[in-house]
């Protein structure tokens, strides 16, 4: 393998990103969403590679131009620090993440690519999984049995617990869903994933 460059840049804006994308400089987008969040909206040119499927190792054998910085993007940045570890825990730190993810970059008005998928991102999913258990149980406490108070109290310790170390059971749970799995993008070709 090949010896790691250090990139002293370690986040970058998605304006920054897109003006050297229009430059021609040579750009590598990885973005680490599920492939149903990708085919709703994409930056042209990203590559899919979901966050559960991602071997940094594999990726980094793989590469085209290893002198270049590897720019990683996500809904909004939570995934792609974390993609972000596992190139470093593989040796490399030329990852640059893209800040916002493609919220931001859609935010900032930047060309898209977008498919017919209408699946929710993958938090918002969490979201309604969380409030449909928590509300469930509540209910079933007030009206069937007390013991019921252990749903909502199971789901505000998982969130507790996503918001102290960033990491989601429920979100990976919900990234391996059939509707998260299916990919619709026009062409295939901005794709690493395997149906």
């Amino acid at each position: 393998m090949n010896t790691p460059i250090v990139h002293s840049k370690t986040s970058i804006t998605p304006r920054e990103l897109h003006r050297r994308m229009t430059e021609g400089l040579p750009i590598e987008l990885l973005d680490v969403r599920t492939p149903a969040e990708h085919a709703t909206v994409h930056v042209s040119g990203a590559r899919l590679l979901p966050l559960d499927k991602l071997d940094a190792a594999t990726v980094l054998r793989n590469r085209g131009r290893c002198d270049a910085p590897l720019y990683v993007m996500c809904q909004s940045g939570t995934r792609s620090a974390k993609a972000i570890e596992k190139f470093q825990q593989a040796g490399f730190e030329g990852c640059v993440q893209v800040e916002g993810g493609i919220e931001a970059w859609v935010k900032a008005g930047l060309p898209v690519e977008r498919g017919e998928c209408k699946v929710l991102p993958l938090m918002r999913q969490v979201q309604i999984t969380v409030g449909i258990l928590s509300a469930t149980g509540a209910a079933l406490a007030l009206g069937v049995n007390v013991w019921f108070a252990i749903i909502p109290l199971v789901t505000g310790c998982g969130l507790l617990f996503a918001g102290l170390t960033g990491a989601c059971g429920l979100a990976l749970l919900l990234a391996k869903m059939p509707w998260n799995r299916q990919l619709a993008c026009p062409s295939n070709s901005c794709c690493d994933v395997k149906h």
